[in-house]
């Protein structure tokens, strides 16, 4: 039963995370035009944001509900962006003193993601 409550939390939390970013893209597009993609830089940076100030948040509580942790940063953020828990990842990284895993975590997700896309859009073009 609590695996299940986890699940329903990452859920509503991605729900509000999803619909938030479609909110914050299509803002940028009537305000600032599609010659950019303001929409998602606007959302990896405030994702990047909140999952700072909640990392520092959880880490100052004595205690925190594993659902409530879940349902923003799994969940809500998670659908927001997942390029705030890449952000998170390699800010630790650095500083716990691993600057060359922090470089590599940077070099393989923008390497492979991008070449990921590349490949699957000429794969799909037959």
């Amino acid at each position: 039963m609590q695996t299940l409550s986890l699940y329903l939390a990452v859920a509503c939390g991605g729900a509000i995370g999803a619909c938030i970013r479609l909110f914050v893209n299509q803002t940028s597009i009537n305000l600032l035009g599609k010659g950019f993609p303001f929409g998602t830089l606007a959302v990896n940076v405030l994702g990047s944001f909140c999952i700072g100030l909640l990392y520092a948040w959880f880490e100052q509580q004595d205690a925190v509900n594993p659902l409530l942790k879940a349902f923003l940063t799994v969940g809500m953020l998670g659908a927001l962006t997942t390029f705030s828990a890449f952000s998170l990842d390699t800010v630790l990284l650095v500083q716990s003193g691993n600057v060359i895993k922090a470089f590599g975590n940077i070099i393989l997700n923008l390497s492979l993601c991008l070449a990921s896309v590349w490949l699957a859009l000429i794969l799909a073009k037959g």
